[in-house]
């Protein structure tokens, strides 16, 4: 006896009994609905991820500056209970608008080491480089020998002795730079950015970024930051 075989169900909803079926229509007003919503909801998320996913990407994927280093002076020269400021070039090319101030001061184990504060990495001189730019909007800061703090005139951001937050709305410390000592010389290199437990990230992100919890994988580093030295 033949086998019998199974009619193939109809592609036209008429032909299926879906209650307000049209003649000839082969998806449902309310498949058609949830298919536009779903479709809707899928460009939204791409409209907003691949940016972020290019922008994370980026530095991986494009050429960036050469890492330059700024001479600043023997590591006797600085003191390790005060900073000095110095100027450093940050990019070539483009005269004044390319330096920064920073800030300079000898690293103390004793102290650093009380403080809770990381030793420079052996590739580093044993100094600690402090940027002048507040971590609130970038406006300068400067530093106040007798209170012992960084100052921002703007908007009363205050940092410690470390560059830590100690009042005000900055949303992390200070950022830092990498250093090196070659022929007895301090070299200041790039910048990069540190978390309120001062661990170094290996590149620098802009003021109004938190580093700490979640924000470190929000915002990731620079375009134009230089490759690490």
């Amino acid at each position: 006896m033949p086998e019998s075989r199974k009619e193939p169900k109809s592609k036209y909803t008429a032909d299926r009994n879906i209650p307000g079926a049209f003649e000839g229509e082969t998806v449902t007003r309310r498949r058609f609905m949830t298919l536009t919503t779903h479709a809707a909801g899928g460009i939204a998320t791409a409209a907003v991820l691949l940016p972020a996913l290019g922008f994370a990407a980026g530095s991986a994927l494009f050429d960036r500056a050469p890492v330059l280093w700024t001479p600043v002076g023997k590591p006797e020269d600085f003191p390790d209970d005060n900073y000095l400021p110095r100027v450093v070039t940050l990019t070539q090319g483009i005269g004044e608008v390319g330096k920064a101030t920073v800030y300079v001061r000898r690293f103390n184990p004793e102290f650093d080491a009380q403080e809770g504060m990381p030793a420079p990495p052996e590739t580093d001189a044993p100094v600690i480089v402090l940027s002048s730019r507040c971590m609130h909007l970038g406006c300068p800061i400067r530093w106040t020998a007798a209170a012992e703090r960084f100052i921002c005139p703007c908007h009363g951001g205050v940092y410690g002795f470390n560059g830590e937050v100690v009042g005000g709305p900055p949303v992390r410390p200070l950022d830092r730079f990498y250093t090196r000592l070659r022929n007895g010389q301090v070299e200041v290199g790039p910048r990069y950015s540190v978390n309120s437990e001062f661990r170094r990230f290996p590149s620098y992100r802009d003021p109004g970024q938190p580093l700490d919890g979640i924000g470190q994988y929000l915002y990731p580093g620079r375009f134009s930051t230089p490759k690490n030295p």
